[in-house]
């Protein structure tokens, strides 16, 4: 008999718990990308900044952690849906020993090991929480995954942010050192005349100062573009003495040919905030709902499978050491439990949860219509920067020729040097606003991304006005 119990006690368990599903993972474990791999390249490209933050920066990571975290824990609320099994024994083994005296009758001793292991089930049939507890689980673990993607285009589009700045602070530098070069040609210029008794001591004393300011600005893109170095470093997880190389020259990096209603459409139909914001709002009304099923019965099958072994003897006049004994019950019982009443307190938590599920509506109102404002705001933006790229083309070939016609003027004695300087200034100025109008302009597309999830277009596809044919489009820039 012990033998037979023994193999009930582990083919049991293994007969129950077979058929109960594990939940897979989304989040697979694959081969860390080498930065340094990325950096013997003999540039970093833009392409990389993906691949980069995914695999290496460390805010994901601990988001990835918080998804298998949710994950396991859906698993175990899931797995309430079965039977679970409990095994005790009261000693392994007991002895007992006594002796007993009676005036009326033999005295008795008892000398006995014994062992009693027990086996209980329980099978849950019905139980009002159970479904509710999954489905907040599940939708915890959609949470998860949704803060995940959430952050990790964030970090994707600061990146690109970053990268852009030290793109266009390569261009600020190079601007800086052709305004430099200029400021140089004049300062030699202006000596040259003061020698040759045509110029005077104040236009090289003037040429000298705009040298100066000239030196002194290049100085200063220097140490901005070490900045934005560092920072690119800190975001892809780059070490600080590790050095690397970007494709310098700026240009545009897309074309986007999507309009503003697809925009907003696409933008809210994929939107992880929003997905979030109604799967706690189903979150909340499960949580009021569950404080009404606390109200409601379970009903549930125990199962106990006990039994006794034991060698001695007890309560005899003389011990006998081979003597065994053994008991086995099994009882089996269909039970219900029912709490009627509790107060008011479930009623008042589940009003509570009502009136939180409202808020929450409104709270979704409002973010929706700030994705919209944004998605407008931000493509409106970037057809303003393009208009200012356009306008900045001509303005930068008007004032190339300016100057070369001032310089003519000034060497052949008929302009100032003051003339040239202020020129000359207007040209870096107009030069500094297209760098920026480039930057802008890509970071504004790499955010409608982010926001839309529809992708920009290498191809420009070209937009004619009724009236009449266009001269100038970003198409040709």
């Amino acid at each position: 008999m012990f033998n037979k119990f023994i193999r009930t006690l582990f083919i049991l368990p293994l007969f129950l718990t077979s058929e109960i599903p594990l939940l897979s993972l989304e989040i697979t474990d694959k081969d860390s990308i080498s930065i340094e791999n990325i950096l013997n390249k003999e540039t970093l490209s833009f392409e990389n900044i993906t691949e980069l933050i995914i695999k290496n920066n460390t805010e994901l990571k601990s988001l990835e952690a918080l998804i298998e975290s949710a994950a396991f824990n859906l698993s175990s609320k899931i797995s309430t849906r079965y039977p679970s099994i409990d095994l005790s024994a009261n000693g392994l083994p007991q002895y007992l020993y006594g002796e007993s005296f009676n005036n009326n009758s033999s005295d008795t001793v008892s000398s006995q090991y014994s062992i009693n292991p027990s086996l209980s089930l329980r099978w849950d049939l019905i139980n009002p929480l159970r479904g509710i507890e999954i489905d907040l689980a599940r939708n915890n673990f959609e949470i998860a995954k949704n803060n995940y993607e959430i952050k990790k285009r964030d970090l994707i589009l600061e990146a690109k942010v970053r990268y852009h700045k030290y793109q266009k602070s390569f261009e600020d530098l190079n601007n800086a050192q052709i305004s430099l070069d200029l400021s140089l040609i004049s300062f030699k210029e202006a000596e040259s005349k003061l020698e040759a008794g045509t110029g005077t001591q104040f236009e090289v004393l003037e040429a000298k100062a705009q040298l100066s300011r000239d030196k002194q600005n290049l100085e200063e893109k220097k140490i901005i573009h070490e900045i934005n170095k560092i920072s690119l470093k800190e975001i892809l997880n780059i070490k600080l003495e590790q050095e690397f190389e970007i494709h310098s020259e700026q240009a545009l990096i897309g074309f986007w040919n999507h309009s503003l209603i697809k925009n907003i459409e696409s933008g809210i139909e994929n939107s992880f905030s929003l997905q979030n914001m109604n799967l706690q709002l189903a979150n909340t009304e499960n949580q009021a709902e569950s404080f009404l099923s606390l109200n409601k019965p379970t009903i549930y099958i125990t199962n106990t499978l006990s039994s006794t072994f034991s060698w001695g003897s007890t309560l005899t006049t003389e011990i006998d050491p081979n003597a065994y004994a053994s008991s086995f019950n099994n009882k089996i019982s269909l039970n219900f439990n029912w709490p009627i009443f509790a107060g008011g307190e479930n009623k008042n938590s589940f009003l509570a949860k009502e009136l939180e599920a409202e808020s929450q509506i409104y709270a979704y109102e409002n973010l929706l219509n700030l994705i919209t404002k944004d998605i407008s705001e931000t493509y409106l933006n970037l057809i303003m920067y393009e208009k200012n790229l356009i306008a900045l083309k001509q303005e930068i070939l008007s004032t190339e020729e300016s100057l070369r016609l001032a310089r003519l003027r000034y060497d052949v004695g008929i302009s100032t040097l003051k003339d040239v300087l202020v020129i000359q200034q207007e040209l870096s100025t107009a030069r500094s606003k297209k760098i920026n109008a480039i930057y802008n302009y890509n970071i504004t597309l790499n955010k409608l991304e982010r926001l839309t999830f529809l992708s920009s277009n290498e191809n420009c596809k070209e937009i004619s006005d009724d009236d009449g044919e266009q001269i100038e489009s970003i198409c040709n820039y």
